[in-house]
């Protein structure tokens, strides 16, 4: 199966940070026979690496927390990976939990205090409105064993 997931899974230094999130039962997948297909949505938006912080604000902007809107780099990062997707015939997507990106299902509230709501990422709402199954390296072990 060919799964997408995000780079900073597979070591690469790719966070807002400039940090990387090795995730070693992701690394599992790939020993056991599945294709890693890695996406970095605000890299492939046009975003550096470091860069500010950013969260989904209330109306859906993604704002930085010195206040640069950055929505338009995150829409764009979010269509390129669904074109990746797609060129791969991806159906599962394994992305950064809480992400502005990646979250699915939980995501920070926009006041930059550390404070979670319900909510998707921008790359994994479209991901999943395309209709892929789109999981948190928090929630893969669940997916793993049905």
């Amino acid at each position: 199966m060919n799964i997408l997931v995000s780079h900073c899974f597979l070591g690469e230094p790719c966070r807002y940070d400039g940090a990387s999130r090795l995730d070693r039962q992701i690394i599992e997948l790939h020993r056991a026979g599945h294709n890693l297909i890695p996406v970095c949505p605000e890299l492939l938006g046009g975003l550096d690496v470091p860069r500010a912080p950013a969260e989904i604000q209330a109306d859906g902007r993604v704002l930085t927390e010195d206040g640069e809107d950055v929505t338009t780099a995150y829409r764009a990062g979010a269509e390129r990976v669904l074109e990746i997707a797609r060129e791969n015939n991806c159906t599962v997507a394994i992305l950064k939990a809480r992400s502005p990106s990646c979250g699915s299902g939980e995501i920070y509230d926009g006041t930059f205090r550390h404070t979670l709501r319900s909510g998707w990422g921008v790359t994994a709402r479209l991901l999943a409105d395309a209709g892929l199954t789109v999981m948190s390296e928090e929630t893969l072990e669940g997916w793993l064993y049905n």
